[in-house]
């Protein structure tokens, strides 16, 4: 069965290159080739202020490129977030794209607290320097978390799946292409 299928690139250089790219293109082209429907967003490619107050958030209009994003969030059945983690948490321009794109009215029901992107699944893709053990046990992976209860459960996206992948600095050519066949087989999944 075929799924609509959103893959948000993180990482904030616009160039690509990095192994989070390689990890998002092996999800895309294990999805296209099961036969699912791929929206990609580069968040490093988009143009958006950064939102300074609290009327902004609560009533501002979303700029061009966040609208559209918008409607690519309310067409998924699934979306895949990708970011490096950056001193223990997502880098500072995807937590400004999702500030933008989830707004009340939009992502939930203001006052109400109620998400409005129900029915939609996640997995949430982080690369690392540490490794992942320390991660998730020494520093609780609390970001991570956070990210998963916080934003994605707050506004109704769930089940949320996780895939980390540590030491990548020094991850020789043999495990990355474990990685990126990995990613190419949840990409098929549309998981």
């Amino acid at each position: 069965m075929s799924r609509r299928i959103v893959i948000i690139q993180g990482h904030p250089d616009p160039a690509g290159g990095h192994l989070g790219h390689a990890l998002a293109d092996a999800y895309a082209q294990g999805a296209l080739s099961a036969g699912h429907d791929v929206r990609p967003i580069a968040v490093a490619r988009l143009d958006f202020p950064l939102l300074r107050t609290k009327a902004e958030f609560d009533s501002g209009a979303p700029p061009e490129p966040i609208a559209a994003v918008q409607a690519d969030f309310a067409w998924a059945e699934h979306l895949v977030f990708l970011y490096p983690l950056w001193l223990g948490a997502m880098p500072a321009l995807l937590k400004a794209f999702l500030e933008q794109t989830l707004r009340p009215g939009f992502a939930f029901e203001p006052g109400r607290m109620r998400g409005r992107l129900a029915g939609r699944s996640a997995r949430v893709v982080i690369t690392m320097g540490m490794p992942v053990l320390a991660f998730r046990w020494w520093f609780g992976a609390h970001s991570l978390k956070a990210f998963e209860r916080s934003i994605l459960g707050f506004v109704g996206i769930g089940p949320v799946r996780e895939s980390l992948f540590g030491m990548v600095e020094s991850a020789g050519e043999a495990k990355r292409a474990r990685w990126i066949a990995a990613m190419r087989r949840l990409g098929q999944a549309a998981r």
